[in-house]
């Protein structure tokens, strides 16, 4: 079995489906997570619980994906010393920004990372874990450094196939 190092909280359930990218990124790399829904405002005794315990669990990376006021990474971030990343769901109400825009104004000294709003966030959320992990792990660097190689070649041959579109 594969240890758990990496926590992923949701405001809702409703939110694992405009999220579930970061979990299969985590799955690329072999990297164990955890999921749970937990509410900053309706549950805060149980976040305030799962974030001064994680460490202590070998988490090493907090994910928090919250819509709206996105107050989840903050509350994570306060009760914790692990690094947080908040993911900013899109909402109906104002598409995201009101999240976003939530997670960016953290006061100092309570830092919480953000990546952007919509469907590359999530999986870039769970890459920026992987990348955390990697500074200590130089298997994960290693799938990294592969990962990027990969990226570059697909690009390349996109363009090469584009050139050859152009010319005819």
């Amino acid at each position: 079995m594969t240890e758990v190092r990496v926590g992923i909280l949701m405001g809702s359930d409703s939110d694992w489906p405009k999220i579930e990218a970061v979990g299969e990124a985590l799955d690329e790399f072999g990297v164990g997570w955890e999921a749970n829904v937990m509410s900053a405002h309706r549950t805060p005794d149980a976040v305030a619980k799962y974030a001064a315990e994680a460490a202590g669990r070998g988490l090493k990376v907090l994910i928090c994906a919250a819509g709206g006021a996105a107050h989840l990474g903050g509350v994570v971030a306060a009760h914790s010393t692990l690094p947080v990343i908040g993911i900013p769901v899109p909402t109906a109400e104002l598409g995201g920004l009101d999240s976003l825009l939530s997670i960016v104004q953290m006061p100092g000294d309570v830092p919480v990372a953000s990546v952007a709003v919509g469907m590359g966030g999530p999986r870039n959320a769970g890459l920026f874990a992987v990348q955390i992990l990697a500074t200590g792990d130089s298997t994960l660097a290693a799938k990294l450094v592969e990962f990027k190689k990969k990226l570059a070649t697909k690009i390349e041959a996109k363009n090469a196939a584009f050139q050859q579109q152009l010319r005819g």
